[in-house]
């Protein structure tokens, strides 16, 4: 499962990279040295990076249980392409989720970013979209909707945005659930109707 896949080397070049500070500002995400040095490929390696262990740990959490789903849903609806549209809405994902970073700190030398948020987020979203009344379980104790989730999940990033003094590039949870969104309905137009037909048995639920 590419799911799997991607947690383990995000996992394993992470925990590298705690005690590599060389590593970790070679790829981090820094939206001066992109624009200045063309080192665009920090819009993807940053992915691969986390500011700790709980960044780490909650971002690869959500994607374990969002991304295993996303890939049955895409595999369902398109078959053999299911594994690239995959790697489309992740990485496509990563990339959209900091374009507003690099415009908004592109003039400053200090800001760095790092972390698979924007990619998470347009998974989770993707998730959602294919099937927002899943119920999701928080330890195996508070059960709710994925969309209630996921409505949580911005909530947390929204108040996380507003605190200063960590690497968390925390706008990037809403862009990428943009994307995540926008990406889902465009490839699988069948998506768009039973969304808003399971949305609509929820609430009369």
């Amino acid at each position: 499962m590419l799911t799997l896949l991607i947690i383990a080397i995000t996992s394993i070049i992470s925990i590298v990279a705690f005690s590599n500070p060389g590593i970790f500002y070679r790829f981090d995400f820094q939206p001066y040295r992109v624009k200045e040095n063309n080192e665009w490929w920090r819009f993807f390696t940053h992915a691969f990076l986390h500011g700790d262990w709980m960044h780490l740990l909650i971002n690869m959490f959500v994607l374990f249980f969002f991304g295993s789903a996303v890939e049955v849903y895409l595999d369902h609806y398109l078959g053999e392409k299911g594994w690239f549209y995959f790697l489309l809405i992740y990485f496509g994902g990563l990339a959209f989720a900091v374009l507003p970073t690099l415009k908004k700190h592109s003039h400053n030398p200090n800001y760095h970013s790092v972390g698979a948020s924007g990619a998470v987020s347009a998974v989770l979203f993707s998730s959602v979209i294919f099937s927002p009344a899943t119920s999701i379980c928080l330890y195996g104790i508070l059960c709710l909707p994925g969309i209630i989730w996921a409505v949580v999940y911005l909530g947390y990033s929204y108040y996380m945005s507003k605190k200063e003094g960590d690497f968390i590039n925390h706008d990037a949870h809403f862009w990428g659930a943009v994307f995540g969104v926008a990406f889902t309905f465009i490839a699988v137009p069948a998506s768009f109707g039973a969304f808003f037909k399971q949305l609509g048995d929820l609430l009369a639920f």
